[in-house]
């Protein structure tokens, strides 16, 4: 008489119709193999809809059960538990069959894994560090990743989100025909995270996630840490399993030995999608590359390259947190651009929008039908003028979302810093907002003290992880310490954009030079407190758009003094102390405003006069980068003295710029600018050293000015251009013991240096 086979272990009805459903926060209870107490037998559940046939064979042993369907897809058998040693109860696959045709045959026997058979893939550290929110690569805990299993007999994507309120979490994907039933995400405890590990899919994969909120809805989700996404409009996530490998090594090894502040930094911005419209990242690294080159600069700054839906917005508002935007490439080949860029001995710095986020119903906003990454408080979690939702920084796991994503790009594309946006917004609790619309803080004031606390933590994280970056703030007001170290009561950046130079300039050059001795105050005033912070002197997209005009038009004046009045004013702006940064089109004068949908007007750059300005700027950076007066100094007011700040009549200034101390070439360097329309005949100019001066920059040169015929004319003027010599006599002079005799034309910038030699 033959042993009864035991019977399944029992689940209530109500618990198998929920996982039946995927609507179960612990599935693996149910699914997946189950010893029974007493030792002698495995139960063996599977959930497969609408299949005709299920079998489970066991990996090691070969044991076959045939399961019967218990409920709504759910099919159950029992087998003995593995004899032999070294067998896995847990070890199995699954035979299916489903009916095919009208008739009801079923087609052929499919093998698949299971999902239900894995242990978690998100360790016991990851949680607690998540919960604390200090896991400094979440990146590698969460999202989508590739991997082999626990076991090794299986690869595919291990998927883990954080939806700490979610009553259920389903992955639907390309792989499972969107039908989230099939599997549903364990919850693992409460850390909020959701977990699974689906064999079997791998790169490229679409794929999103299902939640079921506390209010009983289900919604559809991007991945809040996905790593590549499909081109917008479409919204899906993309599994990524990066091929890339980086060549610079020696360019990160000298980054990492190299104070950042006591560098040369000029900046040119970039709006991908507009610098040359169509190309894509593999085309940027070759055309942007070679463009940046010729010119000169330090750096490259992207607007901001994480995805976004809306073209429009320029990348300022982010649902991809994490994957650079699809529009232009893949991961890996926006890799390459950074790598090109490296290896043409460029600097790569990405615009960061950790301020704020879209409510698109896909992305971050009431990601489990609840407040999750936004302030639950609409006074504190809501931006009045771009409509957004605004980040709970007083969360830990929000800060931790953010503080990672920030060391992401640093660590996984090699960044060579961040320039973080809208820094004012979130310092201030009154930001935008008028009388009743904002709560005082503890104290009674207006800043935002869990916002600033996560300034600091993720400035304190990104230098200590990555030495030698940039962390750039655009901050438009008057606090204080943006650029100052944490432990000296500051926010930690290490420079910030100096606005109010910006502002002041631009008003003053909107003056015509008849008027301009009236504003003259604000063309000086910048000296007032420019060791205040660390700055970076930015002419910024933010200049050119929205009925503003381009830097061109702000001139008054025929297109002659226009482009005479900006070559003076970027060759005053790069001897000015501070860093350099300029929004492309910029360099050669485009006339026409900055739209991101039309492009550049390439086409005036091959005009003589608007190469001037090109060209102008060429020679501003060789000049630059070779001279350590220019930016060694920077932040001390050691490396500047005022020759003539009070010429308010004439429309002139003048300045010495000094190197810091042991530098091979500690040269001053002078630097007069004239935004008058007369020229000025025997000008005499104090200078600090007795000798040869030779006048190394003139912005009127006929070459620069665009006096010639075309392009190769324009290039043998430059290679003709000899410099001329003047001799410092021994006449004191605004405030030095030696002074020079020069003739400044109108709307120039003269910069002289020591002849060498003669110091």
């Amino acid at each position: 008489m033959s042993t009864p086979s035991p019977a399944p272990l029992p689940v209530e009805q109500e618990l198998l119709a929920a996982v039946a459903q995927g609507r179960h926060y612990a599935p693996h209870d149910v699914l997946g193999a189950h010893p029974h107490p007493d030792g002698t037998a495995v139960t063996y559940r599977v959930l497969r809809p609408l299949a005709g046939t299920v079998e489970v064979v066991r990996a090691g042993d070969g044991v076959r059960v045939e399961l019967e369907h218990e409920h709504d897809g759910v099919f159950v058998g029992v087998a003995p538990i593995p004899a032999a040693a070294g067998v896995s109860a847990g070890d199995y696959r699954v035979h299916v069959a489903y009916p095919v045709g009208e008739d009801g045959a079923l087609g052929d026997v499919e093998e698949q894994d299971d999902p239900y058979r894995h242990l978690p893939t998100v360790g016991e550290l990851d949680l607690h560090l998540i919960a604390e929110g200090r896991h400094e690569r979440l990146w590698e805990a969460l999202g989508a990743r590739v991997r082999r299993s626990d076991d090794g007999a299986a690869v595919g994507t291990s998927f883990a989100v954080w939806a700490p309120n979610a009553r259920a979490v389903r992955v639907v994907g390309d792989h499972n025909g969107w039908s989230g039933r099939v599997q549903a995400m364990r919850s693992l405890g409460a850390s909020g995270v959701w977990e699974l590990f689906v064999p079997g899919v791998g790169h490229g994969t679409r794929y999103k996630y299902e939640i079921l909120g506390v209010d009983g809805h289900w919604r559809q989700k991007a991945d809040p840490l996905a790593r590549w996404t499909e081109v917008p409009p479409a919204t899906a996530s993309r599994v990524w399993d990066s091929e890339y490998t980086f060549r610079d090594r020696e360019w990160m090894q000298r980054r990492a030995q190299t104070d950042p502040h006591e560098q040369p930094l000029s900046v040119y911005e970039v709006h991908l999608g507009s610098w040359r419209p169509g190309l894509g990242y593999r085309e940027l690294a070759e055309q942007l590359v070679e463009y940046v080159t010729w010119l000169g600069f330090t750096h490259v700054e992207f607007l901001p390259p994480a995805e976004h839906p809306f073209g429009g917005s320029w990348g300022y508002q982010v649902t991809g947190f994490y994957a650079p935007t699809s529009r232009f490439g893949t991961p890996d080949e926006f890799k390459h651009l950074v790598d090109a860029l490296h290896a043409a001995g460029i600097g790569v710095i990405v615009d960061w929008v950790p301020a704020h986020f879209p409510k698109d119903e896909f992305a971050l906003g009431r990601f489990d039908g609840s407040c999750v990454y936004e302030h639950p408080d609409p006074r504190r979690g809501e931006h009045p003028d771009w409509g957004t939702y605004v980040f709970d920084y007083g969360r830990p796991q929000v800060r931790n979302f953010l503080v990672a994503n920030a060391l992401y790009w640093l660590e996984e594309f090699h960044i060579d810093g961040l320039r973080v946006d809208a820094v004012a917004s979130m310092l201030y609790l009154d930001y935008s907002r008028n009388e009743g619309e904002w709560e005082p803080n503890v104290h009674g004031g207006n800043h935002n003290l869990e916002a600033i606390a996560f300034l600091r933590e993720v400035n304190t994280t990104a230098y200590r992880t990555h030495p030698g970056i940039h962390m750039i703030a655009e901050e438009s007001t008057a606090f204080e310490g943006v650029s100052a170290p944490v432990d000296a009561g500051g926010l930690g950046f290490g420079k910030k954009w100096n606005m109010g130079w910006m502002h002041d300039t631009l008003a003053y050059l909107g003056e015509d030079p008849v008027n301009r001795s009236w504003h003259h105050g604000q063309w000086t005033f910048s000296m007032v407190y420019a060791y205040s912070e660390n700055y970076v002197l930015p002419l910024s997209h933010d200049e050119v758009v929205h009925g503003k005009g381009s830097l061109l038009t702000k001139i008054p004046g025929d297109r002659s003094v226009q482009l005479a009045t900006l070559r003076a004013y970027f060759a005053y702006m790069w001897a000015h102390p501070g860093k350099k940064l300029l929004f492309m089109g910029g360099e050669y004068a485009q006339p026409s405003e900055w739209s991101e949908g039309d492009g550049l007007d390439w086409g005036a750059s091959w005009a003589p006069e608007h190469r001037g300005v090109q060209l102008t700027m060429r020679e501003l950076n060789r000049q630059y980068g070779q001279t350590p007066a220019l930016w060694s100094a920077d932040h001390t007011p050691d490396g500047f003295t005022w020759l003539e700040k009070d010429a308010a009549q004439e429309n002139l200034l003048a300045f010495v710029r000094h190197a810091a101390a042991g530098h091979d070439d500690g040269r001053d360097l002078v630097c007069l600018t004239h935004l008058s329309g007369v020229e000025r005949q025997g000008y005499r100019l104090g200078v600090p050293s007795a000798g040869q001066w030779e006048i190394v920059l003139d912005t009127s040169d006929a070459a620069l000015a665009g006096r010639a015929e075309d392009a190769a004319a324009q290039d043998a003027l430059l290679a003709q251009r000899s410099m001329s010599t003047v001799t410092a006599e021994d006449t004191p002079w605004h405030g030095q013991d030696h002074s020079v005799v020069v003739n400044v034309p109108a709307l120039t910038t003269l910069w002289l240096r020591p002849r060498c030699g003669t110091m």
